[in-house]
């Protein structure tokens, strides 16, 4: 392995939900709100309940990993060539989701806080405070999500609690008013973002210092950041309503516009600009670096470091041009984004256990013709 630090099951679990609050607890609310309407918070339950499902997949195919790294199960199971293309495809679909976040990150800085600031000096700026943390390594990154997650828990605390004011349950009526497909649908979308996407952390699966463990922390992290993103979206419903919630591109952000307590204690929408810096930053960094390391075990190198330079520059100049407007994404994202995510967070894992059973088979076979 390229990499010979270790990261304890606590420090699994809070990269796992800190990366799974990332990009959703600005963008999840309103992609519910148009597909399920007031029910979007029936549609967050559901799909937290499934995407913990596919998370217990993930378990299933690090447990088969045993000592082996994510890259190395593929070779050992479809084979040297074939498994080395599977895994430029994962390697590949880890750093479109690094530009997808990358540029939602430049977007909302620009459209929220540095309005008259070029996109190109943001996306430049963070770009290098995520190399430096991909090349400081894992069990940096992993004690840097132990110290930034009780800040990202107190400063959610204080919007929930200065929010709860506005809150109104008249807005979530009538419940099921168009039954129960939009909420299927939604709940589809939201297996597709975030729960497919945490793959990537089969990367991050064999380097856990306690292997029994490491199951029971994937499944805890995706528990606890579901549970985040479902407060924010019923707090985005009973508070904005499913109409503002449906148009807003980021409704958190405006949920914490709307907080006024005694016309003293206003206008914090900082509080969820924070909460979304930390946790995209870790989500950004867990991709770069699978990327990289991947990369590295892949062409056998020793060391992964060398590659985060000429990666990083790809990176900016990819998120440019990966999409037009955040409009386009988010609607790239509903239509398309789920079907296009299975392919690597359940397809290609399924055809693993297939081929990997197969093989089993003959080799049971021929043992028994011997």
């Amino acid at each position: 392995m390229i990499e010979n630090g270790k990261i304890s099951p606590n420090q699994f679990t809070l990269l796992v939900t800190l990366s799974m609050i990332g990009s959703p607890i600005l963008l999840l609310p309103s992609m519910l709100a148009i597909e399920a309407k007031q029910d979007a918070w029936i549609t967050a339950i559901l799909g937290v309940g499934m995407g913990l499902l596919v998370i217990c997949l993930y378990n299933m195919v690090g447990r088969r990993m045993k000592n082996t790294t994510f890259i190395q199960y593929h070779q050992a199971v479809l084979g040297k060539w074939m498994g080395s293309l599977v895994s430029l495809l994962y390697l590949a679909y880890f750093f479109l989701i690094s530009a997808l976040d990358l540029r939602d990150i430049g977007e909302f800085m620009i459209t929220h806080t540095l309005g008259e600031t070029p996109i190109e000096a943001i996306l430049i700026l963070f770009t290098a405070i995520v190399v430096m943390g991909a090349r400081l390594g894992m069990e940096v990154l992993a004690r840097t999500a132990q110290i930034f997650f009780p800040w990202v828990l107190l400063m959610f605390s204080i919007l929930v609690i200065f929010v709860l004011p506005e809150v109104s349950l008249d807005r979530a009526k009538p419940i099921l008013d168009e039954g129960m497909l939009p909420v299927f649908r939604g709940a589809y979308q939201f297996v597709g973002f975030p729960f497919f996407e945490m793959v990537v952390f089969l990367m991050i699966f064999p380097y856990v210092n306690k292997a029994k463990q490491a199951g029971k922390a994937f499944l805890k992290g995706g528990l606890i950041g579901g549970t985040f993103l479902i407060i924010v979206t019923s707090l985005s419903i009973l508070v904005l309503g499913e109409d503002i919630s449906a148009r807003s591109i980021f409704p958190s952000y405006l949920l914490a516009k709307r907080i006024s307590i005694g016309d003293f204690i206003e206008r914090i929408e900082a509080v969820v600009a924070g909460i979304w810096m930390i946790t995209i930053f870790l989500k950004l960094t867990v991709l770069f670096y699978a990327t990289a390391l991947g990369l590295g075990q892949l062409c056998r190198l020793k060391d992964y470091r060398p590659l985060l330079f000429p990666l990083a520059l790809i990176l900016i100049v990819l998120s440019l041009v990966i999409y037009p407007n955040v409009t386009y994404h988010l609607q790239f994202v509903m239509k398309y984004w789920t079907l296009f995510t299975s392919v690597f967070g359940v397809f290609l894992l399924l055809l693993l256990f297939i081929v990997e059973k197969v093989r089993k088979q003959q080799k049971r076979s021929k043992s028994v013709e011997a």
